[in-house]
């Protein structure tokens, strides 16, 4: 696809606590296709640390608002930077990057699981959009350290039927996704996606694979250029090293060389 250097509006900034916010953009111009997967580099100004973009999932596209949704988990000085804009501010940004998840051909009767743990959710829930607009049974098991991890429950439960965890027990059911008592044990499903920290997805990975279930998983690689070009975020896959910023970053765990 197409990449665009755009210079985009700030509608609104939704802060949920310390250690996340909601960025709405906007643009004059229709923005440009996206897929979910995707993902967005960010120019960072006014922060004298930040040298370089910030990769940043693609959330959510609104094509009504022409919007485009960017969570940003706050952790260094150039999300702490991200955080502060204010409606009316300009953020440039390179959009599209990378390769998004695959859409089935076809609306069957399959049941579809997308699993998110943390700041992972982010693709996931934009994924679910594109699914639910074409009929999909939908599925969603979010997980988080704590409750705080937890967002966007609403836009979720506008799109399946959700399942939450939490390290701690603060909301759903105590544990990490794959230890839901009820969900994985009862439920077949013919796709997974899943975003997250590694350890969940190669334990997302390993379910999958143990089920001969088609699973793709969006990774989270640290990213520099965005453009392959660093060697920052490359990935061991069975055809041999490769950069997830531009391979990826979303593989069929069958491309991966985890120990599952």
């Amino acid at each position: 696809m197409k990449k665009h250097v755009l210079d985009l509006k700030v509608v609104e900034n939704v802060r949920f606590h310390d250690r996340y916010c909601l960025l709405k953009l906007t643009s004059d111009k229709r923005l440009p296709e996206m897929l979910p997967g995707q993902f967005v580099q960010v120019k960072v100004t006014g922060s004298e640390k930040t040298f370089l973009r910030r990769p940043i999932s693609i959330n959510y596209v609104n094509k009504e608002r022409n919007e485009l949704w960017l969570l940003i988990q706050i952790v260094g000085p150039g999300t702490q930077k991200m955080a502060q804009y204010v409606s009316g501010d300009i953020v440039n940004t390179i959009v599209p990057l990378g390769n998004g998840f695959t859409v089935p051909q076809s609306v069957t009767d399959l049941k579809i699981l997308l699993v998110g743990g943390g700041v992972g959710t982010a693709p996931i829930l934009f994924m679910g959009k594109i699914l639910k607009e074409m009929y999909f049974n939908l599925v969603f098991l979010l997980g988080g350290r704590t409750k705080n991890d937890i967002m966007q429950m609403d836009e979720f439960q506008k799109l399946g039927t959700v399942y939450v965890t939490t390290e701690d027990g603060s909301k759903g059911e105590k544990g990490f996704v794959t230890n839901h008592s009820t969900l994985l044990v009862s439920r077949e499903f013919g796709k997974i996606y899943a975003c997250g920290p590694k350890p969940m997805m190669e334990a997302v990975a390993k379910y999958a694979k143990d089920r001969n279930i088609d699973c793709e998983v969006s990774l989270e690689n640290m990213m520099a250029c965005g453009i392959g070009a660093c060697l920052c975020c490359v990935e061991k896959t069975v055809k041999g090293n490769v950069c997830v910023c531009t391979e990826g970053p979303v593989f069929n765990i069958n491309q991966l060389t985890w120990q599952i």
